[in-house]
């Protein structure tokens, strides 16, 4: 209850009022009892001067001195304010009563006073927490001694007192009702606006920062209102771009390619994105472990070095580079965050760069070394060497440099199909008229090489569109392939039929030597070929199968091999008939 600052105001401002209340009566009682004992001490003084003590000695030396003495203190009763609380007695010199207005109810007591005057002094000492007031003056009568003792009980003091104690307490029980009210009104005004600003705290703790704190007073309380209203903006503005930030980060990591995982500095798993439980063929569980994903893998041992970590692994056929960098400031949070990049196709890329490289250069410096040797030779037998024999080393240096002619020019083809700068020619054609143009053009070839070259249309072949000098190409350098590998006395057999939807099968079968079937898929490749010396015995420079596949696909076809060593071999290539869109492109 009194935890809130409502009833600490309101407790401290009474506990003030009690306070004031107490010392102003502690005061004003103790004034009244010094006023009293002062107001007795000037009257006793003010009568017994020098000549009243003259006066009263000389009365005293006759007879019955006592009663004279009480006749001239009565006289002054007002003075000394006799009643019924102060009095006066005559004493003798052993301070036994001898006359007075009334005896004493009981014996006088001995006070330091009446001592005084027993022994020749003025007794007229007193103190305000004396329970008494009096005085006590020795008067020498010559044969006999007497003491004139004014005794005062105080008990009009006390009533006094009591009186005005009650004064006081009235006082102070009215006071503390008004400064109860008070204290409740004041604490009011400045406990509610800081309920208000604790509520809104509450909301904005909350999320909630719709609400606007309203400005009521121009004081610090006011601007401690307008100072939150601005600071509950400023945060919900930060917390908004915080959360635009967040929910960013949080997409880009779901849906990023690579994988990422965040670990803690003892191992455990914090985070993991979907990629790399593809990549490392695991599902995330809060008890992972860094070695349980990464086996084989070192954590950083320490996350303040700042050094990060890059190794290659293999995890289901896949090459992964992966990236191990400390995270966390010194006095927070720490830890080691993965990134997991799958280099698979780009070390592909880089071995299919390494073979292309040097296949090329192996396919060129063969026709060079050629034509570099038949040329020396020609040169330091220049004129020596038979008409017959010089014409024959003319012819092969002509056909090695027609070979890389053919190597050039492919892999210009090839070049251009790559960046998309091969200019295709679309247009609508016959592909039945080209299919027998092909075949009249290729029958004479095969028969002078033992083979028998059939064609056959199996259905009514539709007009296409697309470059036909460019699938004229293609036709011819796989026809071309099964005269070349097919032994003498083979069939080669064309077949062109139509598939639906809207599309043309064209089939090219031979039963020639066939090919190893471990072989078969990389038939495709550039530069890739069976049997290296056979083919290039043969003029060939392994581009042609690549070369087509790139053509059949910028048709938007698709092309197929299948072989079997002994057997032979069957290219199947499926085009669609209208690629007005495609050529559009």
């Amino acid at each position: 209850m009194f935890r809130s600052l409502h009833m600490k105001l309101v407790l401290i401002l009474i506990l003030m009022i009690i306070s004031v209340m107490v010392v102003m009566g502690t005061f004003l009682i103790n004034s009244v009892g010094n006023y009293y004992l002062r107001d007795f001490y000037d009257k006793v003084t003010g009568l017994f001067d020098y000549n009243m003590r003259v006066s009263l000695e000389q009365a005293a030396q006759g007879e019955n001195g006592a009663k004279h003495l009480e006749e001239m203190v009565a006289a002054h009763t007002s003075s000394l304010g006799i009643s019924n609380h102060r009095s006066y007695y005559i004493l003798d010199e052993n301070g036994a009563y001898l006359a007075g207005p009334r005896p004493p109810s009981s014996a006088l007591g001995t006070t330091p006073n009446m001592l005084a005057a027993m022994a020749g002094e003025v007794g007229i000492t007193n103190a305000a927490i004396d329970s008494y007031m009096d005085a006590a003056y020795p008067i020498d009568g010559g044969t006999q001694d007497y003491i004139i003792y004014i005794c005062d009980d105080k008990k009009e003091i006390q009533e006094l007192t009591w009186r005005f104690f009650s004064i006081v307490l009235e006082t102070m029980v009215f006071g503390l009702l008004v400064s109860v009210l008070l204290s409740f009104l004041l604490s009011k005004t400045i406990t509610t606006p800081i309920e208000h600003i604790k509520k809104q705290a509450q909301l904005v703790a909350t999320g909630d920062f719709s609400h606007r704190l309203p400005i009521q007073s121009g004081d610090e309380i006011g601007s401690l209102t307008e100072t939150f209203n601005d600071m509950a903006a400023m945060l919900q503005s930060t917390l908004g771009e915080v959360q635009e930030e967040r929910d960013k980060l949080s997409t880009l990591f779901l849906h990023m390619t690579d994988g990422v995982a965040a670990f803690s500095t003892d191992g455990r798993i914090i985070h993991m994105n979907p990629a790399t439980e593809r990549l490392m063929g695991v599902t995330f569980d809060e008890s992972m472990t860094f070695n349980q994903v990464f086996t084989g893998l070192e954590m950083p041992a320490s996350a303040n070095e700042r050094k990060v970590v890059s190794s290659e692994i293999i995890r289901r056929g896949r090459t992964l580079n992966v990236l191990l960098a400390p995270y966390g400031a010194a006095d927070g949070e720490r830890g080691v965050i993965a990134v997991i990049h799958d280099i698979t196709e780009q070390r592909k890329l880089d071995d299919a760069r390494r073979e292309f490289v040097a296949n090329v250069s192996h396919e060129l410096r063969t026709p060079l070394t050629n034509i570099k040797s038949y040329t020396e030779t020609l040169m330091d037998a220049a004129g020596e060497l038979p008409a017959d024999t010089e014409k024959r080393f003319l012819g092969v240096i002509s056909g090695e440099a027609d070979r890389m002619t053919r190597i050039v020019k492919d892999l210009l083809t090839l070049s251009k199909l790559d960046y998309g700068r091969m200019d295709l020619a679309f247009r609508q054609f016959s592909m039945k008229e080209m299919l027998e143009t092909i075949y009249t053009a290729m029958k004479l070839d095969a028969e002078n090489n033992g083979h028998q070259l059939t064609l056959e249309f199996q259905d009514d072949i539709p007009d296409i569109t697309g470059d036909k000098e460019r699938l004229e190409q293609v036709v011819v350098n796989i026809i071309s392939n099964a005269v070349k590998y097919t032994p003498a006395g083979g069939h080669i057999h064309v077949t062109a039929a139509l598939q639906m939807p809207k599309s043309i099968l064209l089939r090219i079968q031979d039963d020639g030597m066939g090919i190893p079937a471990e072989d078969v898929p990389r038939l495709f490749e550039r530069f890739y070929r069976v049997d290296k010396a056979r083919s290039r015995q043969k003029g060939g420079t392994g581009l042609g199968l690549a070369i087509a596949k790139e053509m059949v696909e910028a048709h938007h076809g698709t092309i197929h091999l299948e072989s079997e060593l002994g057997k032979g071999t069957t290219v199947t290539i499926i085009l669609p008939t209208d690629l007005k869109e495609a050529g559009n492109g």
